[in-house]
């Protein structure tokens, strides 16, 4: 029996808001912003901070700087020094709080590459949810309003996430081996939260 899900999504997509609605007719805990939230409290960093770093790749030039404080500064001082908050920090502990929420179960967790940190489990439901690039582009303007580059931003956001799966995990995020279930949220996002429920074989608490 499954007692985790997993929603990867297309930026605009409406990914979220489906993951929202399953965490709800289940009775489920979401796994989103909490994320975040978790991380900030176990770095000990404002949330903000943390927000900053999520779903992000470091510059090479930030790894390279960090491998020579790690391998050069620290050695010769003899004594640790306390790194700086950064991308690969907030992976490794979003990696970490989202392993513990699938061992407790009952969780709906959006993207950060928990299909693969996940891939494991067998009692792991991955869904990848996309979009029309027009059904996107009315989400964005409803959103944020007409100034804006929303083919830019699309563009941007998709490829960072991107970025984040295979600089983490080694993968492409549009394998289709990675999920059970991919759809688009054209159908409906109505639909689409019943067919993840009957693809899953679960059943809502209301």
């Amino acid at each position: 029996m499954f007692r985790a899900i997993t929603i990867s999504r297309e930026y605009a997509s409406g990914g979220g808001k489906i993951a929202e609605m399953l965490a709800q007719r289940l009775g489920w805990k979401l796994l989103d912003v909490k994320i975040i939230e978790e991380v900030a409290r176990r770095a000990r960093i404002p949330a903000a901070a943390a927000a900053r770093w999520d779903e992000q790749v470091d510059p090479w030039f930030n790894r390279l700087i960090k491998a020579l404080w790690r391998g050069g500064f620290e050695a010769a001082a003899g004594s640790p020094t306390p790194e700086p908050f950064d991308a690969e920090a907030m992976a490794e502990l979003t990696a970490e709080t989202i392993r513990e929420a699938a061992r407790a179960g009952e969780c709906v967790i959006v993207g950060r590459g928990s299909q693969c940190i996940l891939r494991d489990r067998n009692d792991a439901f991955h869904a990848s949810i996309f979009a029309p690039h027009r059904e996107k582009l009315d989400r964005l303007r409803q959103r944020l309003g007409p100034e804006t580059d929303y083919d830019t931003l699309l563009t941007e956001r998709d490829r960072q996430r991107a970025a984040y799966v295979q600089r983490y995990y080694g993968e492409n995020r549009k394998d289709r081996r990675l999920y059970h279930l991919t759809i688009t949220s054209s159908l409906g996002l109505e639909t689409v939260v019943r067919t993840i429920l009957s693809a899953a074989g679960l059943s809502p608490n209301n």
